[in-house]
């Protein structure tokens, strides 16, 4: 133990690095070339500095605490230390989160004896209360267990070392500082032979911890779909059509519906009022009703209070050419239109329509969701530039006349779901529609998919209307499982992306 003549407490600057490593190096001998890289102490810099802490003995770096926010709600107890460090890439951090980690801590082997690790725990609870943290957990090594490991369990060791009948110099300290041990965790840190991978799960808490009320303004994690199997059928007029949406939205409010969803070209029907016209000039004449159509919908919106996204409808833009287009009404009055971006040989060939160029995840008050029409299910490169831009809920408003097209969309739309860690809501027309031309049968079967893993249906269908039956869907889907399965899932699609030999980028400015 050194002499020291001054003391400094305070949080770590990326200037630190060399003192910081130093520190470490020989903190940690017995793991060798096994220490914090400066990339890696930049990047817990950036996303919380105040939970880094070090603390210098004669201006010298003499130990270091290390902590990040995580929503404790969305990790098993049974975790790695991996899985909380995310492999180095701190993605676990959530600065909404909980409770404060730690996920290093240690004092150069000169400066030990004079309770500076004390100032750091110290200084770690002072942290957790200022920030209303619920605790301080940490899994913490027990490097003398491999001394006892041929006559005890690790239950038994633990308990001689609180017994102070066995000194252990992690979890002696740990267990003086007011720890409690949670459960005993197998293969907890890789390559720890001196505790055989065994590890404690310890808890610290903050008795003024006061539980954050929810802001009603923030999205949902309970998030209530609605889906609409619209029955084609002929109409006498514009209102008659209105009349049997608002009977659906009136029905998913009344059942407190966070969304609705309506098919791709549900307003078909009033083709028939243009029969007599060429195909091309009848969904022209179905355009006009389009801007009508969405202020009817956002009037119900607001007047229901479900969000609903309006399927798809014929659009004449600026530019002169038919658009396949539909809108988000939000419940708050507010709207955004997207645009439906691969258009089908029929609709080029029969309407002379063309594809949008616009793409967007849209946030509201249930979620950041996503809209693409139909046959852009079909390309995989869209979901994942919106699962980039943080995409929970995917809808596909769809049109198909047979089973087979019926198919080709539900089966890309069950691959995006696992691809992309969302759920993905889809609903379609269903029946005939003799006098319309181009539009005579249609096949369908709403359904929303999940992705497939242990917290989902063993199938990746949370559930399925009856087909080609008019009828609404009505599913419950938690969001808060999305950010688990992003964390702690079986396998992890988005982040296990090797980004550094393949990318993607919407090239549209």
């Amino acid at each position: 133990m050194s002499e020291v003549s001054s003391v400094e407490l305070r949080t770590l600057q990326l200037d630190d690095y060399r003192g910081f490593r130093r520190s470490m190096v020989e903190s940690y001998k017995e793991w060798e070339e096994d220490y914090w890289e400066e990339h890696h102490i930049e990047k817990l810099l950036e996303i919380f500095p105040e939970g880094q802490i070090c603390v210098l003995a004669d201006g010298k770096i003499a130990g270091c605490a290390l902590s990040l926010i995580i929503n404790y709600d969305e990790v098993d107890d049974d975790h790695t230390y991996n899985e909380i460090i995310d492999n180095y890439k701190f993605e676990t951090h959530a600065p909404e989160g909980n409770v404060l980690y730690g996920i290093d801590v240690f004092i150069h082997p000169e400066y030990r004896g004079l309770r500076l690790g004390r100032r750091l725990y110290d200084a770690r609870k002072d942290l957790c209360e200022r920030l209303n943290l619920k605790s301080i957990i940490a899994g913490g090594r027990i490097p003398n267990y491999n001394k006892y490991a041929h006559e005890m369990t690790p239950k038994e060791y633990i308990e001689n070392v609180k017994h102070k009948e066995i000194f252990d110099p992690v979890l002696s300290f740990q267990l003086a500082n007011d720890f409690h041990v949670k459960k005993v965790l197998k293969n907890y840190l890789e390559g720890d032979t001196e505790s055989l991978e065994y590890a404690t799960l310890l808890e610290w808490n903050n008795i003024y911890y006061s539980k954050k009320e929810k802001d009603i303004t923030q999205p949902k994690s309970e998030v209530r779909l609605g889906l609409i199997q619209w029955q084609m059928r002929l109409f006498n007029d514009f209102e008659s059509l209105c009349e049997q949406m608002e009977f659906f939205i009136d029905t998913l409010g009344s059942y407190n519906c966070d969304f609705a969803l309506f098919p791709e070209l549900f307003n078909a029907p009033l083709m028939a009022f243009s029969n007599e016209k060429k195909e091309s000039e009848a969904i022209r004449a179905l355009a006009e009703f389009t801007v009508p159509l969405k202020d009817k919908l956002l009037e119900y919106a607001i007047s229901y209070n479900v969000n609903i996204i309006t399927g798809s409808m014929p659009l004449i833009k600026e530019d002169g050419h038919l658009y396949n287009v539909g809108y988000l009404c939000r419940r708050n009055g507010t709207f955004e239109q997207y645009d439906k971006i691969h258009i089908t040989p029929n609709e080029q060939y029969y309407w002379g329509m063309v594809g949008g160029d616009t793409l967007k995840v849209f946030d509201t008050d249930a979620g950041k969701i996503g809209v693409q029409v139909c046959y852009d299910v079909e390309f995989p490169e869209l979901s994942r530039l919106m699962a980039d831009q943080g995409l929970q809920i995917l809808f596909v408003p769809y049109l198909t006349d047979t089973q087979n097209g019926y198919t080709r969309v539900a089966s890309c739309a069950r691959a995006r779901a696992i691809e992309n860690e969302c759920y993905v809501a889809i609903a379609g027309g269903v029946g005939n529609l003799p006098k319309v031309q181009n539009m005579d049968i249609q096949y369908g079967q709403a359904s929303v998919f999940t992705p497939s893993d242990f917290s989902f249906p063993n199938n990746g269908v949370k559930a399925e209307a009856t087909p080609n039956t008019e009828m609404t869907l009505i599913v419950d889907v938690d969001l808060d499982l999305l950010k688990r399965l992003h964390n702690y899932g079986s396998v992890k699609n988005l982040k296990d992306r090797r980004k550094d030999l393949y990318s993607l980028r919407w090239k549209k400015k």
